[in-house]
């Protein structure tokens, strides 16, 4: 199901996790189990089925719990780990690394803190269909003042991006999946922290494009969310 050539992928995991407590004070937010399987075995499995070869993977708290994760787990994904001392937010990350991805020509950024199994290969073809500069997946939410909310035409051109809105005028919502290129990076700020949420797509309105995900998803930000993910997660496998 991968493309002609493998992809690279920032997967972004290295939030703190503290609405996980008390499963984050001995492990990242990353490797808390969902139906016994960490959850970054689950993305790595997804990046090996959607031909994305490397990934690099940020983290902050209990790093050497990451390390030990894949000195043992056996994956075709080439992982390399980028420890931040300091958070630098999430597009923060993408900045300092830049030089990862500095000769392709599209990449995915992933929250790791995600759980899904979407079609990776259908987004992909409609970023290249609509030769998009960066394309969204999106999703919606029952709760749209805690997410990116965004508008869209006909054609799926965003057209409105805010984070967090106070009133919000819909329930799409940016799912934690892109994919980006040249164009993405040339609207991350310079400065640390930056976030992508406030700082990146809102300046990428008119440009970047909405394709939605109508397979699973799921937001593992509260320990409501990660009991839920118990019970609903279907498998990678039935994203097909």
């Amino acid at each position: 199901m991968g493309s002609e050539r493998e992809m690279k992928a920032f997967l972004l995991g290295a939030g703190s996790g503290t609405r996980l407590r008390p499963l984050t004070n001995s492990i990242p937010k990353c490797l808390v189990p969902i139906q016994g399987t960490p959850l970054l075995a689950i993305w790595l499995e997804w990046c090996a089925r959607y031909g994305i070869g490397q990934v690099l993977l940020n983290a902050h708290a209990h790093t050497e719990k990451v390390s030990e994760f894949l000195a043992t787990y056996k994956t075709p994904v080439e992982v390399t780990v980028a420890y931040e001392p300091e958070l630098l937010g999430s597009a923060g990350t993408l900045h300092i690394n830049r030089a990862f991805v500095a000769e392709e020509r599209e990449f995915a950024v992933l929250y790791a803190d995600v759980l899904t199994n979407c079609r990776f290969d259908r987004m992909l073809e409609f970023h290249r269909q609509h030769q998009a500069p960066v394309t969204v997946g999106t999703y919606r939410v029952s709760n749209p003042a805690q997410c990116g909310i965004l508008a869209a035409d006909e054609s799926g051109r965003v057209v409105e991006f805010t984070e967090k809105p106070e009133f919000p005028k819909s329930d799409h919502a940016f799912s934690g999946v892109l994919i980006g290129g040249p164009a993405l990076l040339k609207k991350v700020p310079a400065r640390i922290p930056a976030d992508i949420g406030f700082d990146v797509l809102p300046a990428l309105v008119g440009e970047m494009y909405a394709s939605p995900i109508t397979d699973y998803l799921l937001d593992i930000g509260t320990m409501a969310k990660y009991e839920q993910a118990q019970r609903e997660w279907p498998g990678i496998k039935t994203g097909e």
